[in-house]
This record gives C-alpha cells, structure tokens and sequence, in this order.
C-alpha cells in the first residue's frame, strides 16, 4: 500500500490533544503547527483517522506543496502535481476552499479558477481528451498558502468531521463536538467520575463525554467523501475500520454524566441527540437553574460553556452570572471544574484564580479554557 503525507485541522491551542489522538491511532507524527498536525499513513489510516478521530476537523490528503508569488507560478506549480493518480477520467474535481495567510497571492476565488484550469491542463495531456465530463466521484481540493508556501490537499472527508450525525436538534450558540471532545480530553476526567454540565444546551458535552468514556468513535454513523475513491483506498479498508469500532465499543458500561439547562427546549434537544448518539442510557438530563447544582458525592466534574454575552446574553448580565458559577462551585467540596468562555473577567467573579488557563481560538472568537483542578480522590484500597 501507497504511504501518504495526511493533514488534520483542529482548533488554535488544541493541537496537543490531536497529536496524542493520532499516535494512539499508531500514526507517525511529521509535524505539528499552528491548527494543524501533519501525519503519515496507508490507505487504512485515511479511513481509520476519519472514523476514529474526535478533534480534528477534516482529513486531508497532500498532493504537493511549492512556493508561488505570481499567479503564472501558482499555475505551474498546481500543474506539475501528479493529479492522474489520485483523479480518475470521470471525476468531479474543483477547489473547494482557499485560504491565504501572509502571502502576496491573496484572492480566494482567483486562486480557485487559476488551479482550477492547472489541474485540467495537466490532466488533459495525462487522459488524452478535451473535455471531462466529471459525472463520477468528487474530488474536493483544498489549497492553504503560508507565507507564499502552496499547501494541496484533496479533502477525503467532505463534510466537517464535527458533524458526527447526532445532532438534529440544535439550540442558540452550540459548541462543536470537535472542540466539546478536545476539552474534554484535557481534562483528567475519566468514565468512573461524576461529570456536570449546568448549561448542557443541545448536551454535546455530556454527549461527547458518554461516546468517550464507552469508546464509541465519532465517525462510525457518517459517510466520507472518499469512500467513493476505491482506486486508493479500497472498500475492505472502510469496514475494517467500522468492525474495529464496532469491536471498541464497550456495552456494558454505567457511568454518571449529567446535563442540566434552564430551557426546557434545550433539555429536549438534549435528549433526542443522546438517543440519536446511541448513549442516552449513559446520561441524564434534567431542566434546573444553575442555583439548584449540588451533588453528594466529591471528586466530581464540572465541564461547561456557560453563556459569554457575545451571542446569548447582554453582556451586563455577565457578572451575576459568573458570581453564581463561583458560589455554586465553592459547595461543590474536592470536584474540579473546567469552563470555555470569552468573559474576559471570570476570575474576578468566580473569585478564585484558574489553576491552569488555556487560550483557544473557537472559529475567529477568543476564549479561554479555566481549569479549576479539585484534589485527587484517595487511591482506592486492593
């Protein structure tokens, strides 16, 4: 089997939790940058990675990399790339995105029509023919220039890896179960310890959290663009891939995860995303304001996007809301408790310093992952 060179998008400040994802998988790491970690892998690992990922947003094939500053460069460079290989005579091909960062070629839809013509002049002479008729599988590309450095990939996912094909019901301002997943993986939360989200909204963190903590993998009930691509990665290797998950999972599991929300809307979507997500036995969700969160037992979690007043909330509201959080918190005697926001001053209302802090950049918004860490529980007698 062709080795190939794979690249994984993720959230800026989450590229840690993605590299340890990828070298449990059994991947060699090439490189790690700035929302993205570069890997190498088999056809198996194009549809492995796809299936079993839970922080990245999509899998990229490389096709090539060059440097161009003109657009005569960016032409040549797209059309010396070896396309005939990965894009058969019948496929619908087209630049699906282009994204420039500090380079001197900087208009998107330019970049997409100047390789656009590349490709086919290249795959002319490769087939022979005039016109292709690109009634056959798709074959999305997708072009990244750095600092006039031209990244190309082919897009073997299609669809954001973060839609796993659980969430209908949605509410105002979700969080995305790539990010949800991420946070949750930062944390020393595992399947035997009480986890509480106080603002569940639609319950992608509980979710997220049940489909780790039973090892269920986020990709096993979507499709991918390139399954359609048997000429690269033959079909054996996508059901390998789902027995091995299939295989994972573990049924027997209990665990006590809780969502709690004000809105008996967002209760509701909660529910019928867990029961969509095949873990709505692991979870319960109830409708309680914030004031009413207190548990019995210690060593708990707290793990939320609490409302922030960029997209919700006024942002006057803010300081009552987070005053609470902190009162709530302070009972909770010996539990640990973790919440992305874009407050700028949480601390200050909670009234105590995060033990750690974490800047993550959630789309183009700022936000700040506060890691409030609770004593370890006694170490459990033989």
């Amino acid at each position: 089997m062709n080795t190939y060179e794979l690249i994984a998008p993720c959230h800026f400040g989450l590229e840690a939790v993605l590299k340890k994802e990828i070298t449990r998988l059994g991947y060699e790491i090439l490189k790690v940058e700035d929302g993205r970690v570069t890997f190498t892998g088999d056809a198996a690992a194009i549809s492995r990675a796809n299936i079993f990922l839970r922080t990245t947003e999509r899998i990229l094939l490389k096709i090539g990399s060059f440097h161009a500053t003109t657009f005569e460069e960016l032409f040549e460079g797209t059309k010396a790339l070896p396309w005939e290989e990965f894009i058969p005579a019948d496929g619908r091909f087209w630049v699906t995105k282009a994204t420039s960062i500090k380079s001197k070629l900087f208009s998107p839809s330019d970049i997409q029509s100047i390789m656009k013509k590349a490709m086919v002049e290249r795959l002319k002479t490769k087939y022979h023919t005039d016109w292709f008729p690109e009634d056959g599988s798709d074959f999305p590309v997708r072009v990244t220039l750095m600092k006039d450095e031209v990244t190309v990939c082919l897009d073997t996912s299609g669809e954001s890896l973060h839609k796993r094909g659980y969430r209908l019901a949605t509410v105002k301002a979700p969080i995305t179960e790539t990010l949800a997943a991420a946070l949750i993986l930062l944390t020393p939360w595992n399947k035997d310890r009480i986890l509480i989200d106080p603002f569940c909204g639609s319950g992608t963190f509980p979710i997220e959290a049940a489909m780790i903590g039973a090892e269920i993998a986020p990709g096993m009930n979507r499709s991918f663009t390139a399954e359609q691509w048997t000429h690269i990665i033959p079909k054996k290797c996508w059901y390998d891939a789902i027995n091995e998950a299939e295989d994972k999972i573990l049924r027997d599991i209990k665990m006590d995860i809780q969502g709690y929300d004000i809105s008996h809307n967002a209760i509701s979507a909660a529910m019928e995303n867990a029961k969509l997500a095949e873990v709505d036995h692991l979870l319960h969700f109830q409708q309680r304001p914030l004031s009413e969160l207190s548990h019995r037992k210690k060593y708990g979690f707290i793990i939320t996007n609490p409302p922030y007043g960029q997209r919700l909330e006024s942002e006057e509201d803010m300081p009552a809301l987070y005053r609470e959080i902190g009162e709530v918190y302070h009972k909770l005697d010996s539990w640990s408790m973790f919440l992305i926001t874009a407050f700028e001053q949480t601390e200050r209302y909670i009234g105590k310093k995060a033990t750690k802090n974490r800047k993550i950049y959630n789309g183009m918004m700022k936000t700040y992952f506060y890691q409030y860490m609770g004593p370890r529980p006694p170490k459990r007698q033989q």
